[in-house]
């Protein structure tokens, strides 16, 4: 049986964070004095989308959130969102698993046919 996007059961802490990134969409707009019709206009969205967005909804595609904060000159956040330097934990289990030592490879002898 197929569900919609909007009703997939998601952990809270991923609804909590969707609802966080939606408000602070909102606040960013509303610090630029961008209303959101101009705001929908310039991301090629209804402003239904946006009022979906701005509530955190995980039905909305994460390309629409991307366009939006593009429209908001946010969009280099997103690309820098899991980069190395912000995952601590990946660095430390990567450090983790770094070899003892480090050999050099030996030259293979080559063999003279006679």
């Amino acid at each position: 049986m197929r569900t919609s996007r909007s009703s997939v059961v998601l952990p809270i802490p991923v609804k909590n964070a969707l609802r966080k990134l939606g408000r602070d969409i909102r606040d960013a707009r509303r610090r630029r004095r961008i209303p959101a019709a101009i705001a929908a206009q310039r991301a090629s969205i209804s402003r239904t989308t946006l009022v979906k967005i701005e509530k955190g909804d995980p039905g909305v595609a994460i390309g629409i959130y991307a366009t939006i904060l593009f429209v908001l000159g946010m969009a280099d956040r997103l690309a820098d969102l899991v980069a190395p330097n912000n995952d601590p934990v990946g660095l430390q289990l990567e450090e983790e698993h770094l070899p003892q030592r480090i050999r050099v490879a030996r030259k293979q002898k080559h063999t003279k046919d006679k």
